[in-house]
């Protein structure tokens, strides 16, 4: 509904979210706590008031120290990963997307409006932009799909929350017996890499 959707900004965060997140992630580091983010947002929020305090530096902050903590870190697209604003939270040592999840630099009507100067070329844009999480997959952006239960997540909550979990617990046993230097390290390298895999 409306009300709730504006009192959480619209799934946009400002500054002050950003810099919780990182606070939380160093306190995570600090007691030796994997972190997971769960992403879903079409952006940061851009408005002048967020810019004024900082909205860019916050979203860098955040992605330097998502780079940075030596604790397991997951993040899981469960809707749409949209711009920096996602990307502040999703630079992960295992990214997963929700089968029917998007994630990219930008809405594919954006990016119509840019390319063809009319929202009508959204499909054509969304197909260029391959912002699906197949796509994704390939690309070597992400790790893995979480397959949704018949008729998307939404139609059984209970069943995707089951799905998520088993895949958390899958990608932290997976780092069980890694020291946080190599998380770190490791993190870093894909990251670097990232861009080069699937453009043939």
């Amino acid at each position: 509904d409306t009300e709730t959707r504006v009192k959480h900004n619209f799934g946009s965060a400002r500054p002050e979210g950003y810099r919780k997140a990182v606070r939380l992630m160093r306190m995570a580091e600090r007691f030796n706590i994997p972190v997971v983010t769960l992403v879903d947002t079409a952006g940061a929020f851009p408005g002048a008031d967020a810019e004024a305090r900082g909205q860019s530096e916050a979203i860098a902050r955040s992605i330097e120290t998502c780079l940075d903590i030596k604790v397991p870190l997951i993040s899981i697209v469960i809707g749409e990963g949209g711009s920096g604003g996602a990307i502040a939270l999703a630079v992960a040592n295992t990214v997963l997307m929700l089968e029917n999840s998007i994630y990219s630099v930008i809405s594919p009507e954006g990016c119509a409006s840019i390319l063809w100067r009319s929202g009508d070329e959204a499909k054509t844009a969304a197909e260029a932009l391959r912002l699906t999480a197949q796509d994704l997959l390939q690309l070597g952006v992400i790790d893995d799909i979480i397959p949704e239960p018949l008729g998307g997540a939404q139609r059984s909550p209970a069943e995707a929350c089951k799905r998520v979990g088993a895949a958390i617990i899958k990608a932290l046993e997976s780092m069980d017996d890694v020291e946080g230097g190599v998380l770190k390290a490791r993190r870093r390298d894909k990251f670097l890499e990232m861009g080069r895999k699937g453009l043939n």
